[in-house]
């Protein structure tokens, strides 16, 4: 099994003409991910480069036309909130923000809008969701992935990317991996996810790969403790080397009032029975031992 997205997964992207949406769309689809639309405002009624998927104005046009049930948004920062509230509006089940940079204030609005919907929402300012041999949707280096066991979970982009590739070296694949994103408001957040992975009978552990700055690692802690099985969790909690007061990384990585830093998550994760790791370099070693 696996969570989020699989086979059947029909994709909408935002922003398809532009560099990056053209690039990656073009990596998704040769992954083998239901790429079946494209949407441009303007641009509706032409197709994609020489791929043959059609192009709409509008969300809500491309879900009747196409039955897609996800969007990936590679729009730019200023027009991104609205593409998100579009995704919701036509209540497609899950929308995936790749675009870095949206305004705080933007995504307060989204937020605000998403109260009481049921689409999910990955990001913004994330690598993405992939289901090793079914699905891909985002900027992630499909060749990396190898079908498994295995759920990754990150805030960083780069570390899911180390994650997984430790996995492969020690014979470990992934059911999926899951990157939520750095900023200070995200659509998922750990617990959402953990308990995704906690539902999924195939999933026989998790990595989970947090950041300084904010609570949301405490509260995945704690929700553990109330929550998790026997199944192992490994963490790792990157910035833990930053100087006292300096604000390094994501947007998110702020650390205030004594929460938020390396040592205070360490300790709650480990509290909660995460096997803690110091190094990212130890990630998929010490899984492959805590599965014994």
């Amino acid at each position: 099994m696996s969570i989020l997205v699989n086979h059947d997964t029909r994709l909408i992207c935002q922003g398809i003409t532009g560099k990056s949406g053209a690039f990656h769309a073009r990596q998704m689809l040769e992954y083998g991910t239901q790429l079946v639309a494209g949407v441009v405002p303007g641009k509706g009624g032409t197709t994609f480069e020489d791929t043959g998927v059609p192009i709409f104005d509008t969300i809500e046009e491309a879900k009747a036309t196409t039955g897609a049930n996800a969007s990936v948004i590679f729009v730019p920062p200023p027009f991104a909130a609205d593409g998100i509230i579009e995704c919701v509006a036509a209540d497609l089940d899950l929308v995936v923000a790749i675009t870095e940079g949206i305004p705080v204030r933007d995504m307060i609005d989204v937020a605000r809008f998403m109260e009481g919907k049921r689409t999910r929402l990955i990001g913004p300012n994330c690598p993405g969701v992939i289901t090793p041999g079914a699905c891909k949707i985002g900027i992630m280096p499909g060749h990396i992935h190898r079908k498994g066991t295995i759920g990754v979970l990150s805030r960083s982009g780069t570390l899911t990317y180390e994650a997984v590739g430790q996995l492969g070296e020690v014979g470990l694949g992934q059911s999926t991996a899951v990157g939520i994103g750095g900023d200070p408001i995200i659509g998922t957040k750990f617990i959402d996810v953990l308990s995704l992975f906690k539902d999924d009978p195939e999933t026989e552990g998790v990595i989970m790969i947090g950041e300084i700055g904010g609570t949301a690692e405490e509260e995945a802690a704690a929700w553990l403790q109330a929550n998790w099985d026997d199944r192992p969790i490994v963490g790792f909690i990157a910035g833990a080397t930053a100087p006292p007061g300096r604000r390094m990384g994501h947007a998110g990585a702020i650390i205030s009032g004594g929460q938020g830093t390396a040592e205070s998550k360490f300790a709650a994760l480990q509290a909660a029975g995460v096997h803690i790791v110091r190094s990212p370099a130890e990630l998929g070693k010490t899984m492959k031992a805590a599965l014994g």
